[in-house]
């Protein structure tokens, strides 16, 4: 056996002459991997592998020795050094996806911002600026609350954008939405509050996380008033009072004052709060109430969600537990980004950067409400990166397989309900998803699949 491998051992082995001995334990692993050298076999002698590629004997029994100790050699004191026989099968070829399992072409999923508008050169130079100067300490385990430079940037910014009233020390960043809910989920439950209300419909994806923190979940239906907050019970909610998710109503004035006045945890989520086309945005809830309203805001829409940088604004009795959830969860911002990210707003980067959005996004919302069919009106007011269109709920149920023929990605106002048998169906368009580049492509699909309804 040993005498066949030498004879033949170039047809084994794609080893580069020259490489020396981490070429050939790479050639060798590679040989094991792919089937060459099989389970069990006994592999070329030291002698006569160093003969066959002119190298050092002691070269060859190094790189056998290596691979012994990785798992891939069985060495056995006066037997032949063999293949193992676990764990190196050949990796099986990836599964084919089929045409139907491809990624759509065309996207206007709720939730997104476009990803081509990311202001790479103005992070750039808040980030060399940020490096530039921040001492070296800012690289080490930092407050679990979070940057303290971004944690007073932002109470400032949200002072005066959103009439948040905000405190450095009641702020705790977290890595993005998902990640405040999780913590504020596991904090209030250890605080004896085990369930939280949803408004009917939201986004499911965040009831899950809620549900998953330890909560129980439970539904609050919505009108054209928001939040029904006579049907509210529950000692904690989560609501988006200035632009519903996803009917796209604003919260009546009446209600988020009865709202504040539940004695319930309130969290507001100010999702994409920035972005209010017609007239000046509402003010955040939370100034109502400051003491019993949790505010949540992030990055995600306006710059991207894979910054995952969000921030929570507590109320006194809620900043201790949610700083000890944070630290369980072991997520953490990275500094530079929150400090880069800080750096943006104050230098006004950042006002510069959601202006041209707001520009982009109003100008692609009207570009659709003017394609629509005359008798298909939008519903809920002119802000946010989405709109709804309403349709009868059997209509709502052939939009998935119609949106497929028409290769575009697209959310039912059904899929977000957890009552989809209560309440009227509709078309989730969201409008800030596609790149700028293929916004008119998206369109163009959107309004097939309206004719083809």
């Amino acid at each position: 056996m040993v005498d066949s491998w030498s004879s033949s051992v170039d047809a084994h082995l794609d080893w580069t002459p020259g490489s020396g001995r981490r070429g050939l334990a790479k050639a060798v692993r590679a040989a094991i991997r792919d089937g060459r050298w099989q389970p069990g076999t006994v592999v070329p002698s030291t002698r006569a592998l160093a003969h066959d590629l002119g190298l050092a004997r002691g070269t060859v029994t190094r790189v056998y020795a290596d691979l012994a100790a990785e798992g891939y050699l069985l060495t056995s004191q006066g037997a032949p050094t063999r293949v193992a026989t676990a764990g190196v099968e050949p990796l099986s070829m990836p599964r084919t996806v089929s045409a139907e399992e491809s990624r759509p072409r065309w996207t206007l999923m709720p939730g997104r911002p476009d990803p081509s508008l990311f202001p790479r050169d103005a992070w750039v130079a808040a980030m060399r600026r940020v490096l530039q100067h921040t001492p070296n300490e800012t690289f080490d385990y930092g407050d679990p609350r979070g940057s303290s430079v971004l944690r007073t940037t932002l109470a400032a910014y949200l002072g005066r954008s959103r009439g948040v009233l905000a405190d450095p020390a009641r702020i705790v960043i977290c890595a993005g939405y998902s990640h405040a809910l999780s913590v504020l989920g596991r904090a209030l439950r250890e605080l004896g509050i085990t369930e939280t209300a949803f408004e009917d419909p939201s986004v499911r994806a965040f009831r899950d996380l809620t549900e998953a923190s330890g909560q129980r979940v439970v539904g609050v239906p919505v009108d054209g008033d928001g939040l029904r907050v006579d049907q509210l019970s529950s000692p904690a909610v989560v609501v988006t009072p200035a632009h519903q998710a996803p009917l796209g109503v604003t919260m009546a004035p009446s209600r988020r004052t009865a709202l504040a006045q539940t004695g319930a945890v309130i969290v507001e989520d100010d999702y994409d709060g920035e972005f209010r086309y017609d007239r000046q945005q509402v003010g955040a809830l939370q100034a109502l109430a400051p003491e019993r309203v949790v505010y949540a805001g992030s990055a995600s829409k306006s710059l991207s969600p894979s910054l995952r940088l969000g921030w929570l604004v507590l109320p006194r009795f809620l900043v201790d537990p949610v700083v000890a959830a944070v630290t369980t969860s072991g997520a953490h911002p990275p500094a530079l980004e929150q400090l880069t990210l800080a750096h943006l707003i104050s230098s006004g980067g950042y006002d510069r950067h959601v202006r041209r959005c707001r520009v982009e996004y109003r100008s692609r919302r009207d570009a659709l409400v003017a394609a629509l069919p005359r008798q298909l009106i939008p519903q809920g007011i002119s802000a946010g990166l989405h709109l709804v269109l309403p349709l009868d709920t059997s209509t709502e149920s052939r939009v998935p397989a119609t949106a497929r023929r028409h290769a575009l990605a697209i959310e039912t106002v059904g899929a977000q309900r957890m009552r989809p048998a209560e309440g009227a169906g509709g078309l989730i368009v969201g409008y800030g998803a596609p790149a700028k580049h293929a916004f008119a492509g998206a369109l163009e699909a959107l309004l097939g699949l309206l004719r083809e309804l």
